[in-house]
């Protein structure tokens, strides 16, 4: 397969990333956990959550239109496929190495997501880290 499909492929990924994270809050109970802060700091926090969302929505929808953009290797695709490189790593070592979500994996839909969502991980890291070098 060429660099665009696969690049389409992680375009996909992505959507797919967007639809995960909405149902994180249901899986560890965000609401009640989030109940016991100040007003501020809950709505930041949702301020934030919503905008990780349409970062992932954007970088999904653009990888999928422009595949053939980024796979043409002009200094502003390699410059973001770069960057989305990177952004991927930094996310998948915070899988890795900072978040413990064994206490949330109560169910075999979310034991069998949430290696899935790694997999995913590695896979934007290795399709924009190839478009970046080619």
């Amino acid at each position: 397969m060429k660099l665009i499909t696969f690049l389409q492929i992680a375009g996909a990924l992505h959507l797919g990333l967007v639809w995960a994270g909405a149902t994180m809050p249901g899986a560890v109970n965000l609401r009640a956990h989030l109940a016991a802060l100040p007003p501020l700091v809950r709505r930041l926090f949702w301020v934030y959550f919503t905008f990780i969302g349409l970062t992932l929505l954007g970088f999904g929808l653009i990888t999928f239109f422009y595949a053939p953009t980024l796979a043409g290797g002009a200094p502003l695709a390699r410059s973001l496929c770069g960057f989305l490189a990177v952004f991927w790593t930094l996310r998948l070592i915070i899988a890795a190495f900072v978040l413990d979500v064994r206490p949330y994996l109560t169910t075999t839909y979310y034991r069998l997501g949430y290696p899935a969502t790694t997999a995913v991980f590695i896979y934007l890291t290795a399709v924009y880290s190839w478009a970046a070098f080619q």
